[in-house]
């Protein structure tokens, strides 16, 4: 949500960025924030006229009375129980513009960065920069599916007689190398200064309307039942959620934070789920990260952020690409966007395993996030990123470490998380 002072001091710059995302049918919004918002402030002048008014007979009335003025008195009475009528009328106008703006500015998306590249969908995104040779072996790569079926490591039959389509079972030494990789996230960022954490795994509507728009919150959340609780998608959502309506002191920040969660998605829409793969599912784990920091400073994180993420799957030997998120492409409340790809042998392309964004302040805003500093309080920024999710991190270290024979490399830094084994092997 943006700050309204830039719908009154400069709607043009809001409605170029509604173009830029290619959401025109949302110009007519901004439009309507101002009239209402004209409307409000008149309503509250006009309110404390009122009260002004209503103060200063009320201090006529006794002296009235004082002085045997009875009549002039009832008379001043009468005329501040109409200004109390007129003053609820006015104080109950002003909630519902209020409400009229506010449910308009939840939908008009956050200023996108200068520097974010102008297209209207991720066909448009933009190749920044590669990290690693992207290798294609003299031999065959089998679909990753077939490769863990080979260590009898996958069972998504088994798992559609418990949960449907989108569900699966790890086994065996391929389950255990999906966690290596976990508990390899976890302690990489501890040992980047972040603080480790283990956060709820279902959130209030309040907290998920804080940290994503509207349109991703029915793509993506599924919602318990009788209860007011979402299945979180990320576990960005309960780490930003954990500082609602907080007052921070300014030299906490900045506040870094990694933590571990299952993640839940309806994943609908036009890519659909995959029937044998692990590419698109329900139900995955996750290391996440997430910083709160001064405005002047989120670039930077930002930055830093997204190349943690880099190296770490450059120390499991995959190949990755940093892609710039187009206008077009980037979720209401983002700033800016970049996902971080890696490289699929099999299918000599990348694909995506993890994406970094700064949001501003519109999720402290929405959140009521502030920070007591020197000269008044303000809105710091948020900035989330994915350390590695997986299986789909999975998949990427399988092609890229698998070997003519059919084993599978274990990357040096995850053998220690493997009792020390250098490979898996087929078991058929």
């Amino acid at each position: 949500m943006i700050d309204i002072k830039l719908i009154r001091e400069n709607k043009d710059l809001v409605k170029e960025n509604i173009k830029k995302k290619f959401q025109d049918e949302k110009l007519k919004l901004v439009d309507e924030v101002f009239d209402m918002d004209e409307k409000v402030r008149k309503v509250q002048f006009d309110v404390d006229n009122l009260k002004a008014e209503k103060n200063k007979i009320s201090k006529e009335i006794g002296m009235l009375m004082g002085q045997g003025k009875k009549d002039e008195a009832e008379k001043a009475k009468a005329r501040i129980a109409e200004i109390s009528n007129e003053i609820t009328s006015g104080e109950e106008e002003k909630v519902r513009l209020d409400e009229e703006i506010k449910s308009r500015m939840m939908v008009i998306p956050n200023i996108i960065d200068e520097s974010v590249p102008v297209g209207k969908d991720d066909s448009e995104n933009v190749e920044v920069e590669k990290f690693g040779e992207p290798v294609v072996p003299s031999y065959e790569i089998p679909y990753h599916a077939d490769i863990i079926d080979r260590f009898n490591g996958l069972d998504k039959e088994s798992a559609g007689r418990t949960s449907g389509e989108g569900f699966y079972y790890l086994l065996g030494d391929v389950a255990r190398l999906h966690e290596a990789m976990i508990a390899c996230a976890r302690d990489y960022m501890i040992d980047h200064g972040f603080t480790y954490a283990i956060p709820p795994f279902m959130i209030r509507s309040d907290v998920v309307t804080g940290v994503m728009s509207f349109a991703e919150m029915e793509s993506m959340m599924y919602k318990i039942e009788g209860e007011d609780l979402y299945l979180i998608g990320t576990s960005e959502h309960s780490m930003i959620g954990k500082f609602k309506g907080q007052m921070l002191k300014k030299d906490t920040l900045p506040i870094n934070l990694t933590s571990y969660s299952p993640c839940f998605r309806k994943e609908g829409g036009s890519h659909g789920l995959e029937e044998r793969g692990l590419y698109r599912v329900h139900q995955f784990e996750k290391q996440e990260m997430i910083v709160i920091c001064e405005p002047e400073d989120s670039m930077e994180w930002y930055n830093k952020m997204w190349k943690l993420t880099v190296d770490l799957f450059r120390s499991w030997d995959v190949p990755v690409r940093q892609l710039e998120c187009c206008s077009g492409d980037l979720a209401d409340l983002k700033v800016k966007s970049c996902d971080i790809e890696a490289w699929s042998p099999r299918q000599q392309k990348y694909f995506e395993v993890g994406s970094c964004s700064t949001l501003g302040d519109a999720q402290a805003r929405r959140l009521g996030i502030r920070v007591k500093g020197e000269n008044g309080n303000y809105y710091p920024h948020t900035l989330n990123n994915t350390v590695v999710a997986t299986p789909r991190g999975l998949i990427a270290l399988i092609e890229n470490n698998y070997q003519e024979d059919g084993s599978v490399l274990i990357p040096k830094v995850l053998q220690p998380y493997m009792g020390g084994k250098e490979k898996i092997v087929p078991v058929k």
